[in-house]
Order: C-alpha cells, then structure tokens, then sequence
C-alpha cells in the first residue's frame, strides 16, 4: 500500500481545516490527517514544515489563542524561543498546514491549498 501523497495538519474543531480535508477528499486525494493538538510535531518536524511553507514560527502563531495572549503578546522571541512555544502549546500552530511533494501551504484562505495541485 503506497503512501498518502498529502499529509494535513489538523484540528476539527477548526471549520477552515474542516474545509480543507473536505475539498481534498473531493478531490480524490489520499489524504494522512495528522491530529497534530493530539500529536504534536516535534520541533524539529516544525522546522522542517517552516521552511517548507517558506516562515518564520512567530509567522505561525496564532494570536487570538488565549495562550498567546496570556503568553506571549508583546514580547520578543528568537526563532527557538517560538519553535519551543508552539511546541509546548501546540494550539497556537496556525491550521490547516497541507503538505504534498516537499511543499506546504497554511490553507487560510483555502484556495492557498489549491496551490499544491
């Protein structure tokens, strides 16, 4: 059995990631679901994600999480330091992260994901 060419990054309790899992299944694509709030990517599969999506983790984080703002709003991080943030709290990692071919995309809008295919 061949391996699933896309890998998703993702939360179902989060409708944009919801979408996305849904738009790929319409599109006939197998698909590896990666509950990543029930497994977390270390922070090395992190940096590999970064620098496939092309960011730094501070442009991951997701601000509105009461983590953050309870957190870490205002201050400054090196990429370490956020790298260790998003590991330790793993609901600040922006979603969905769609992944195909070495590439990846955070599918917000979700036309982003679209850009894989």
């Amino acid at each position: 059995m061949s391996e699933p060419a896309v890998r998703i990054y993702h939360n179902n309790r989060c409708s944009k990631s919801r979408a996305a899992c849904q738009l790929l299944a319409e599109k006939g694509v197998a698909v590896e679901i990666v509950d990543y709030l029930k497994t977390p990517p270390s922070a090395d599969e992190l940096r590999q994600l970064l620098a496939q999506l092309g960011m730094s983790a501070e442009q991951l984080v997701r601000r509105g999480e009461t983590v953050f703002k309870t957190n870490y709003a205002g201050r400054t991080l090196s990429e370490d330091e956020w790298l260790a943030a998003l590991v330790a709290h793993p609901i600040l990692i922006e979603r969905p992260i769609v992944v195909r071919d070495g590439r990846a995309v955070v599918g917000r809008p979700l036309e982003k994901v679209l850009e894989l295919f």
